[in-house]
């Protein structure tokens, strides 16, 4: 197979121009790495390319789950497999792209899985708590153990939260440190990373347009359809920024200009956990789309891309 040719950064950073532009050149397929554009139905919200932005470039592991079912770690990786054995045998170049670095991490290094599984009966009990004593409880109790993973995660995120406990009273190890471990782990495939970045100032300007180019689209139309269907605010869809945001102005908690201040405040703390994330890996290229324009850009990806391919 072709070396994987991977594509990271923050939130509304210029992957996604940038990947079917690489695309085009290097006779590619994109592979989604984003949690939440794997829902149908989450659209706007998500920055989900159109048809038509995607401009005949095939894209995978794009609205591969309904909103309401549960979607794992472990479900991403078995479907990029076959992804990959396909597109192995067409031999096409692979494109992972999106700024969820745990999905690209399992895909790279495998999945480090908690020997104890699921436990049914604390599950039992730790969904007992967030129904009592509401969701910010099973959180504080999750930063009391496994900071880093609480740091991660929105109080809200009840599902991953309560996995993240699970994990370390079966293990005796926070999750955390199972990721770590993880990282250690020797590569699956042959890859090429790349990073793409932006001066912060230019980076949040574009954050603030785009929401502001989703609620033009109809972002609150879509989640007020959502919660219409009968997704209940605590899934893990639900999570998404944005949703969460507007989800609690239709609840009443907030007006909508509070709503939009939030989402664009929440977005931008995302991008920062993003960057802090892959900054961790040696191996990214980084790329500063202010000083390239994106014909640079993809000039410089294509060629070191094909140097590496030959090796």
């Amino acid at each position: 197979m072709r070396p994987i040719l991977v594509i990271v950064g923050p939130t509304a950073v210029g992957k996604t121009e940038l990947a079917i532009e690489v695309a085009k050149q290097l006779d590619g397929e994109i592979i989604s790495a984003d949690s939440m554009q794997v829902y149908r139905g989450l659209d706007i919200g998500t920055a989900k390319p159109s048809e038509e932005e995607r401009q005949g470039i095939p894209h995978h592991l794009l609205d591969v789950v309904d909103p309401h079912e549960e979607f794992s770690v472990a479900d991403y990786l078995r479907m990029v497999e076959e992804v990959l054995a396909d597109l192995a045998k067409r031999d096409k170049t692979p494109i992972l792209a999106g700024g969820t670095g745990l999905y690209i991490q399992a895909v790279l290094q495998g999945f480090v899985f908690s020997p104890g599984g699921k436990d049914p009966q604390l599950r039992a009990q730790l969904e007992k708590v967030a129904e009592t004593q509401g969701n910010e409880a099973l959180h504080t109790r999750l930063a009391q153990v496994d900071r880093e993973t609480a740091q991660r995660l929105h109080p809200n995120d009840r599902r991953r939260i309560i996995r993240a406990l699970e994990v370390f009273y079966s293990t005796g190890r926070p999750l955390s440190e199972h990721l770590r471990m993880q990282e250690e782990r020797r590569p699956r495939y042959r890859s090429v990373k790349f990073g793409l970045i932006r001066n912060r100032a230019r980076l949040y300007e574009r954050i603030n347009a785009r929401v502001d180019h989703m609620m033009e689209a109809g972002l609150l139309e879509e989640v007020k359809r959502l919660l219409q269907q009968g997704l209940r605010d605590d899934s893990t869809a639900m999570q998404a920024l944005g949703y969460k945001e507007l989800a609690g102005y239709l609840r009443g908690e907030y007006d909508l200009e509070e709503a939009v201040r939030l989402l664009k405040r929440d977005t931008r703390h995302y991008a920062k956990r993003q960057l802090t994330w892959f900054r961790r890996d040696k191996e990214i290229i980084w790329l500063d789309l202010d000083q390239l324009t994106i014909c640079e850009a993809v000039h410089k990806i294509v060629s070191i891309y094909w140097r590496n391919f030959h090796i």
